[in-house]
């Protein structure tokens, strides 16, 4: 049967355990005083960009009607979702 430890110790243990989370934490993630701001931008130029069908076809080849059609249709996406915030805007709040 285990020894009952000393409050001290169980405070060492856990600092420790918090000390090395954290220390994993800035090796693999990003920096907490990093930019959150600049990953959603990259995520989001990702998006629009296609990167997803990059390697998704058959072989792992990219296809260039199904990158081009993708990026087609999120930026018409976009446009349509800006003009209907626009519109609903002019509708609803501007009387």
């Amino acid at each position: 049967m285990a020894e009952p430890r000393s409050r001290h110790e169980e405070d060492e243990a856990r600092r420790r355990e918090a000390a090395q989370i954290l220390e994993d934490l800035k090796r693999h993630g990003p920096s907490l005083a990093g930019s959150s701001m600049a990953d959603a931008a990259r995520r989001a130029v990702d998006h629009f960009g296609g990167k997803d069908a990059v390697g998704a076809a058959e072989g792992g080849g990219t296809d260039p009607i199904e990158l081009w059609g993708r990026r087609i249709g999120r930026v018409l996406s976009l446009i349509v979702f800006i003009g209907l915030a626009i519109y609903l805007f002019a509708t609803y709040v501007v009387r």
